[in-house]
């Protein structure tokens, strides 16, 4: 996330914040000179005040509702990473430094949500037991690379899917919406990466969805439901003033959303 835009957002809403963190005030005035440790030290109280502020904008059960529901995500997503990046031979040594970095990434996006869940005076939702073979559907799944990068980008489609279909909820509260949109765009590049990984290893994918296709992974039709669509706002896209364009690069050119209610069903068989 842009950290420059959190914090001026964090001025906009609260100009004491900085007073009230104390020595650290001048250090979060000279961004320039801020170093690492003194940004973590002082995020968890930002953020918190922050979005103590922000949630008095809409009703907080449903805010809470959907920053529960992306923490269960990237829950997910973070155990997932972990574990593949811990399992021996399972990642070629030329693709370690870039699953690494979504690891990472992910894990920070769950430190972030948690943090903003409890400033907000919320309780994070427990982290589930999850089974990443799927019930069997995907048995080898941290022992062929394939079949984790299979997994991997189902997940990644999914969470950049699931992030576009809860912002009207919250478009209401611009604070949390650009944090949402923030990870929102940091998923889209996993999935594009993962695609490209998989790509340079011969499967027949591109970096973006072509109609709903599932680029060979079997059992994740619903991944890609809807992402046919052809037509935006009322506006045929194969057919924009006289330019003829394909359906396959109309439904290309957009991603469509899913529903929690979409999300959940894709992920529950690999949450025990």
């Amino acid at each position: 996330m842009n950290l420059f835009n959190l914090f001026t957002e964090i001025e906009k809403e609260d100009p004491q914040v900085y007073d009230r963190i104390d020595d650290r005030r001048r250090a979060l005035r000279s961004m320039g000179s801020f170093s690492g440790k003194v940004l973590l030290a002082a995020l968890p109280l930002a953020i918190g005040s922050l979005f103590k502020k922000a949630y008095g904008q809409t009703t907080p059960s449903s805010v809470l509702d959907v920053l529960n529901y992306a923490l269960t995500l990237e829950y997910l997503e973070a155990e997932f990473y972990t574990m593949g990046v811990a399992s021996n031979g399972l990642i070629p040594a030329a693709d370690v430094a870039g699953i690494t970095a979504i690891r990472d990434h992910e894990n920070a996006h769950v430190a972030f949500l948690r943090t903003a869940i409890q400033g907000a005076g919320g309780t994070p939702v427990a982290k589930p037991t999850f089974d990443f073979t799927a019930g069997g559907a995907y048995a080898n799944v941290f022992t062929n690379y394939d079949t984790f990068l299979a997994v991997s980008q189902a997940f990644e489609d999914t969470g950049v899917r699931a992030y576009k279909g809860q912002a009207a909820n919250l478009v209401s509260n611009k604070a949390v919406l650009t944090a949402a949109l923030n990870i929102h765009s940091v998923e889209a590049r996993h999935a594009a990466h993962v695609r490209r990984v998989r790509m340079t290893r011969g499967a027949s994918v591109k970096p973006w969805i072509t109609g709903k296709d599932t680029g060979g992974i079997p059992s994740v039709q619903a991944v890609y439901n809807g992402e046919e669509v052809t037509t935006q706002a009322g506006v045929a896209i194969t057919n924009i003033n006289g330019f003829a364009i394909s359906a396959n690069a109309a439904s290309e050119a957009f991603d469509e959303p899913l529903t929690s209610a979409e999300v959940l069903a894709i992920v529950r068989p690999f949450i025990k």
